[in-house]
């Protein structure tokens, strides 16, 4: 248990993050962990998907991999104000993954109906003349499996680099009900089927201009003050890092910072997060009657 003295700046932290990814003056407010999620509290998506730094990182890197297929890049470009809210769109993503994770199941499945909702209505014609539709299972499946191994990989490096494989197959087993209710197919179980699904794109895969532009976005995004977007910088450049080999190579990209760097000032930055969230409301697991964090909290 950390010193009374250190609980302020605790709770300081914590509303930094908060704010990063709730908009307050929309009434948004942080997820509890709830007993009656989709996922029990004892699954490896409880574990996995609760870590912010990694998440954040394994954001990064899976936008980065999924733009690399030119429909679901065509896709954001058609259908998203990405050039003026980027950071929306990112927090939109971090707030689908923590509903579906750990709020009670009504909210998880609402969140996902709503999605499916917008997916039915969108399509639109590739560069080269292709039509696309953004509910296609094949571009649904992988967006869901970059995803699920850039979060897992994130973990992996920063929080937990002895992880079994068989919990990474169970992680990746747990995604997959959320893979399903969006429509993605085929959807992979285990680790070798992912990272097998994966090679199996790689020839529909390109980088072009609009890549480009959309990936540069990306990476020099602002979010907050001078000290959040310096942390978000090294956080940009870590999910790049986590990139295999081949997709750095398609994105041709020069990082700023050596790599050694990169993966140090990460790993810090997430051990810092952690302690900071540590004996948190945010970490408790609440009853179905519990609805709001209680005030005031010094946890």
């Amino acid at each position: 248990m950390p010193p009374p003295l250190l609980h302020p700046l605790r709770a300081a932290i914590r509303k930094r993050i908060s704010d990063v990814f709730n908009d307050a003056e929309k009434g948004e407010r942080p997820v509890m962990r709830r007993a009656d999620a989709l996922f029990q509290p004892d699954s490896v998506a409880w574990q996995v998907n609760g870590d912010v730094v990694t998440m954040m990182i394994g954001g990064v890197s899976g936008l980065l991999l999924q733009m690399l297929h030119p429909a679901v890049l065509a896709g954001v470009w058609d259908h998203s104000d990405f050039r003026a809210d980027m950071h929306g769109r990112l927090r939109r993503t971090a707030k689908f993954i923590a509903v579906t994770t750990y709020d009670h199941a009504g909210a998880g499945q609402a969140a996902i109906d709503k999605v499916n909702r917008i997916h039915a209505k969108l399509g639109g014609t590739l560069p080269d003349g292709t039509a696309y539709r953004v509910s296609n299972p094949a571009l649904l499946a992988w967006v869901h499996v970059t995803e699920t191994i850039s979060f897992l990989d994130a973990w992996i490096r920063y929080a937990r680099p002895d992880m079994p494989v068989a919990e990474q197959d169970a992680y990746f087993d747990e995604m997959a009900r959320i893979g399903q209710a969006l429509g993605a197919a085929p959807l992979p179980r285990t680790r070798a089927e992912a990272e097998a699904l994966i090679q199996s794109y790689r020839p529909q895969l390109r980088a072009d201009v609009r890549t480009r532009e959309v990936a540069d976005l990306v990476m020099r995004q602002r979010i907050g003050s001078p000290a959040v977007d310096s942390a978000a910088g090294l956080i940009m450049q870590a999910g790049f890092d986590l990139l295999p080999g081949w997709a750095q190579a398609m994105h041709d990209r020069r990082p700023p910072l050596p790599r050694p760097l990169v993966r140090t000032g990460a790993l810090t930055t997430a051990r810092f997060i952690r302690w900071a969230f540590d004996q948190s409301p945010n970490r408790r697991v609440w009853p179905r009657e519990q609805t709001a964090f209680p005030r005031p909290s010094r946890s």
